[in-house]
């Protein structure tokens, strides 16, 4: 087995250590030369050092406060029913925009299958049937919604 995979690998973390601080060497005859590498025999001042990436203190961890005894409760029968009251009231939006969106496809289709005769512009046509559209598209959005909300109620 050979030992130039393990050098390798000793190379690549001991260059990896010097990578983070760069140096400005001046030479004898005074030319600059910017490096990772330190030399003995050339003037070599530090010109960026990287620090740690992790400087922080991590955050104090709060100490679990009980709740006041004044803070005001709600009771597990009370909550139930305001679930209650919250699910009939979506439950009852959720059936009026069905309602509304079944309008609005109805009068789209209404809208789509007549042509006005002084639309002999396909954009006129256009024009005169894209409210109808997006209020086809709003009420589904609607409904989407509220099949969401009902949908995250316990």
């Amino acid at each position: 087995m050979s030992h130039r995979p393990i050098t390798l690998v000793f190379a690549l973390v001991a260059f990896s250590a010097q990578a983070d601080t760069l140096y400005k060497c001046t030479d004898s005859d005074g030319r600059s030369t910017y490096t990772n590498q330190k030399s003995s025999t050339k003037n070599c001042t530090v010109l960026i050092q990287d620090k740690p990436v992790s400087t922080f203190a991590p955050p104090k961890t709060r100490s679990n406060t009980p709740t006041p005894g004044d803070f005001p409760k709600v009771s597990p029968e009370s909550q139930k029913n305001r679930d209650g009251d919250r699910r009939k009231i979506l439950e009852d939006e959720m059936n009026n925009e069905r309602k509304k969106l079944d309008e609005a496809k109805k009068s789209l289709a209404e809208q789509e299958s007549e042509r006005i005769g002084g639309e002999k512009n396909y954009q006129k046509y256009l024009d005169r049937v894209k409210p109808y559209q997006d209020e086809v598209q709003l009420h589904e959005r609607n409904v989407d919604a509220l099949q969401k909300e009902l949908g995250n109620l316990r």
